[in-house]
């Protein structure tokens, strides 16, 4: 598959610019070919930064010239809610988050929050219940889903 053959190609460099996460996809959109590389790092990117990896990994794509005819290269991250591993939660400890729990805490099985504090069993989540700050402490292996929100 290209897509496999040209995230090889570019994949030394992306992570010499400090990301640890890369997809590629090649797919039709509205008629046109478009290669979508996909990067990530557990540090917000800028627009800055994703004009970089373009400069970057665009020659490295046109010179191995895998791709024939023309496509529109998209260098995109997972954005302002991306998902989150659980290995990597201590980098988001006072972020504000989206959580879905298997099992539900107090009724809720969706809850959004400050992380507060991440060991090796459990979560501390700082949530708002009308105008009260209150910690929910929740187990690792009752979290079905966790990512990045945007708090309105």
């Amino acid at each position: 598959m290209i897509e496999k053959e040209i995230e090889k190609l570019i994949e030394s460099e992306v992570h010499n610019l400090g990301y640890d996460y890369l997809h590629v996809t090649f797919m039709k959109e509205n008629g046109n070919d478009v290669l979508r590389v996909v990067v990530d790092k557990d540090s917000p990117t800028s627009l800055d930064e994703i004009v970089k990896v373009n400069e970057v990994i665009s020659p490295l794509i046109d010179e191995a010239d895998l791709i024939k005819g023309r496509y529109m290269l998209d260098v995109t991250t997972l954005g302002a809610e991306k998902p989150l591993s659980m290995d990597k939660l201590s980098a988001y400890v006072e972020r504000y988050i989206a959580i879905h729990l298997i099992n539900p805490y107090k009724g809720m099985n969706n809850m959004e929050g400050y992380l507060k504090e991440v060991n090796e069993n459990e979560i501390h989540l700082e949530y708002r219940e009308k105008q009260r700050k209150l910690i929910a402490i929740l187990e690792k292996s009752n979290i079905d889903k966790i990512r990045l929100a945007v708090k309105l």
